[in-house]
């Protein structure tokens, strides 16, 4: 008694029968509740995914940023060229073979909305080339895209994709990065962060711009969002090779050299003093390879070695002047690719002033004279790539990846000489490693207005290229802002169909 007299009023009202019931059922609340969240595992030791499963999160050298990791599984495909062009390929008048456009040619569709993207739509429109069966598999594809057609027997597409909007910047960004708004990681970055490289000479992920300049949302069609900076692609193309790489003339290659040598050493230093500094490491380590770029760029970019039979076969000579200069981007992806670079990412068009179908595919008017020269542009030496690629065999391990960021209606503008955004259903393909030949997933319907059998998720999509990259797309994140994020946000799944 005289020991309680000596505590505090708190302590006393502990003591006492009702403070002591209170606090009890306090307590065994508490513990019952922690024990169904143990239960649950929201408090285990390591975070989940939405998918409640353990995030996957590369082993990754702050000196080394860029070094080759393994994948989360064994699959063929070690590198990946998406081959995307922008504005928005017809599929009606590509791939997607409707009859009955041709049968109802000039009526009013059966099922038809008042207003589409541009505005009150107008008749039903016949394709405006002629499809025809290619190759074993007797494929329908047009006579727009006569080479890409020849090849179609090692092409696997997807004819039932759709997409959350019907607008070209936020499209890009949900083709490329997984959401319709900027800020988040590239498919290239989110699968540099993964893998690394296998080459230390040269970036991880190359952006090889279209001639004509960047595609509508620009740089985040390829940047790295909130991954660390060193995942973000470097964009340059046979015409314009990366900025500040070149030595200054008044600077000896000797003197030049030196001060490479003293910068290295007192990198090295400064990160002695600051051993658990990654950022700083991985500002060195940026340009560190800035440096070796100096050297390797220059080489991969010189295509006078190219054999006269590869340059015609490209389409290098004898086309447009826009053929040309995307034919010599065609060459250096391939040199890239050779060389090691895990992720390429080739633009067919951009938009420097709204496109129109006159910098890229969007052809809302005249889609026969616009679409034509996009065509004359990207088929030849698109399809010499492919074909490239396969002869020397880096499709073994190569994924080529073909997209657009949606599709075009089946009917005309008022204009009647265009064709509008149609997020209803498009068509991409993909070819090389870990994929099906001469197939074809997913169907649209009749009109090749809405997506029918297999309706495929963009989501769906990057899911299936990460896994074809060896990558689960559940387990492949980064904790940004509180939340687990990825490519695939919350969705998608792995179109095991299409897997070879």
């Amino acid at each position: 008694m005289n020991n309680a007299e000596n505590l505090s009023l708190l302590g006393r009202r502990m003591l006492d029968r009702r403070g002591f019931l209170q606090n009890t059922g306090l307590s065994i609340s508490g513990i019952a509740l922690a024990s169904m969240l143990a239960s649950d595992d929201s408090l285990a030791d390591e975070p989940k995914t939405v998918s409640s499963k353990i995030p996957i999160r590369p082993q990754i050298d702050p000196k080394n940023p860029y070094s080759p990791r393994k994948s989360h599984f064994e699959m063929p495909a070690k590198q990946v060229l998406v081959i995307y062009c922008p504005g928005a390929v017809s599929h009606v008048d590509t791939f997607d073979y409707k009859p009955t456009l041709t049968k109802l040619h000039g009526q009013k569709p059966p099922i038809i909305p008042a207003v589409t993207f541009e505005g009150p739509p107008g008749n039903i429109a016949k394709p405006f080339w002629d499809f025809k069966p290619r190759g074993e598999t007797g494929k329908m594809v047009s006579d727009l895209l006569p080479n890409l057609a020849n090849q179609v027997d090692d092409f696997c597409f997807f004819h039932a994709l759709t997409t959350d909007t019907s607008a070209h910047p936020q499209g890009e960004n949900f083709m490329n990065t997984g959401f319709t708004m900027e800020g988040f990681p590239s498919f290239g970055a989110w699968t540099t962060y993964a893998l690394g490289t296998e080459d230390q000479e040269l970036p991880a992920f190359v952006a090889i711009n279209d001639p004509r300049g960047l595609a509508r949302s620009g740089k985040n069609n390829f940047g790295n969002g909130f991954l660390p900076a060193a995942f973000q692609g470097t964009d340059f193309n046979a015409k314009n090779p990366p900025h500040n790489l070149n030595r200054p003339r008044e600077l000896s290659a000797q003197a030049d050299r030196s001060t490479v040598d003293l910068l290295k050493l007192l990198n090295a230093q400064h990160l002695t003093k600051y051993p658990g500094d990654a950022d700083l490491a991985g500002r060195i380590a940026s340009y560190e390879l800035a440096g070796k770029m100096q050297k390797s760029i220059p080489n991969v970019m010189d295509l006078t070695g190219e054999t006269k039979s590869t340059i015609k076969a490209y389409g290098v000579e004898g086309g447009s002047k826009l053929r040309s200069e995307y034919a010599k981007n065609c060459i250096l992806s391939r040199r890239l690719l050779e060389k090691g670079v895990r992720v390429v990412q080739l633009f067919n068009g951009s938009d420097p002033s709204g496109g129109n179908g006159i910098t890229n595919w969007d052809s809302h008017a005249n889609i026969a004279k616009t679409h034509a020269m996009q065509a004359e542009i990207m088929d030849q030496p698109t399809a010499a790539l492919i074909a490239d690629l396969k002869q020397r065999g880096l499709l073994d391990h190569t994924l080529v990846v073909w997209a657009t960021e949606f599709g075009r209606m089946p009917f005309l503008q008022g204009n009647g000489t265009g064709r509008d955004h149609n997020p209803g259903a498009f068509t991409c393909f993909l070819t090389g490693a870990g994929v099906k030949q001469g197939f074809s997933y997913g169907e649209s319907d009749e009109f090749g207005f809405k997506a029918l059998v297999n309706p495929t998720t963009v989501y769906d999509f990057n899911a299936t290229l990460l896994h074809l990259m060896g990558l689960d797309h559940e387990r492949l994140t980064f904790y940004h802002n509180g939340l687990e994020r990825r490519l695939t946000n919350v969705h998608g799944h792995v179109i095991e169909d299409v897997l070879a």
